[in-house]
């Protein structure tokens, strides 16, 4: 049987709101075998992308957030009210000198994918997309891969 998991998560626009989402979200991959450095690439991503909610969004108090994770790879989506931005670093540098905009350059760094997507009716979305590193030796991992034998 294929694993898979979907959360969706609906948060005030607060800073504390950042740690219980890295929180659920380590402690799903974890209990899953994804590797400890996959998962925090993933989570340092995911708290840019929410910490970019909490400075920039300005029309709805709370924010969305959803995690899907399967057998081969993650997807998150950080959704808010906003109007959008233009964003900066396409060309995947970071200037770590920048008061402001390192951001996506992390993101980029530390995921797969990194797509922004803005809709008058909808808000802003970033998707963050990372191939998965398991642990083998992972109860939940050796399990699967006997099940599969």
């Amino acid at each position: 049987m294929p694993l898979e998991i979907n959360l969706s998560l609906c948060l005030p626009r607060d800073e504390l709101s950042v740690p219980v989402v890295r929180h659920i979200c380590r402690f799903s991959m974890s209990e899953v075998g994804v590797d400890p450095s996959c998962v925090d690439a993933i989570l340092l991503a995911l708290t840019e992308a929410c910490t970019n909610v909490l400075d920039h969004a300005t029309v709805d108090d709370d924010y969305e957030v959803t995690l899907t994770v399967d057998d081969a790879r993650c997807i998150i989506r950080v959704k808010d009210g906003g109007i959008g931005f233009e964003h900066v670093g396409d060309d995947g540098t970071i200037d770590l000198t920048a008061e402001s905009g390192r951001g996506i350059g992390m993101m980029r760094a530390l995921v797969d994918r990194v797509d922004f997507e803005t809709k008058a009716e909808d808000g802003t979305i970033v998707h963050l997309e990372k191939a998965l590193e398991f642990d083998d030796t992972h109860p939940v991992r050796t399990r699967l891969v006997n099940d599969r034998s």
